[in-house]
């Protein structure tokens, strides 16, 4: 499929000369790349650069699991937080190499952060880190826990 492309014309390239203002598809995806990296170092944290771990969420009956990859992590380098009515997860690899074959995937810092559920018990959340899963369990209120109606007939 064939899309319109804009061009710029001017009466100078008509007459030979070469155009001051001849268009640049590149010179687009570069603005672009650059407004989308101001974009996005407005929302993210104050500092925190690097990577971002890999992140999924569940939902239960009785509970909100979020799990992150943290291989090679250990606790004290891992900082779980309830802001408000947020969880943020926060920490830092610095992986250092003894040799020259040593393989440095990531390093720097690294942050997380979601929205919690209205029905969440903020008072019950648990965060534990084994074999490089950060596990944290929010169970939910009494209120928020789905039950079963009996049907009269």
């Amino acid at each position: 499929m064939n899309l319109p492309v804009p061009r710029r014309w001017s009466t100078q390239r008509w007459r030979g000369d070469p155009a001051p203002d001849f268009w640049d598809p590149f010179a687009e995806f570069t603005q672009l790349w650059d407004r989308m990296g101001r974009l996005f170092e407005q929302t993210g944290d104050a500092g925190l650069t690097g990577w971002t771990p890999v992140v999924e969420t569940e939902e239960s009956d009785e509970a909100y699991l979020v799990r992150a990859e943290l291989p090679g992590m250990k606790r004290e380098d891992v900082n779980v937080e309830l802001r408000g009515n947020e969880l943020h997860v926060t920490g830092e690899v610095n992986e250092e190499g003894g040799g020259k074959s040593t393989l440095r995937r990531r390093q720097g810092r690294f942050a997380y952060r979601a929205s919690l559920p209205g029905d969440a018990d903020l008072d019950q959340v648990d965060a534990q880190l084994a074999d490089g899963v950060l596990t944290v369990r929010m169970p939910k209120t009494a209120q928020g826990q789905s039950r079963r109606i009996q049907i009269r007939g």
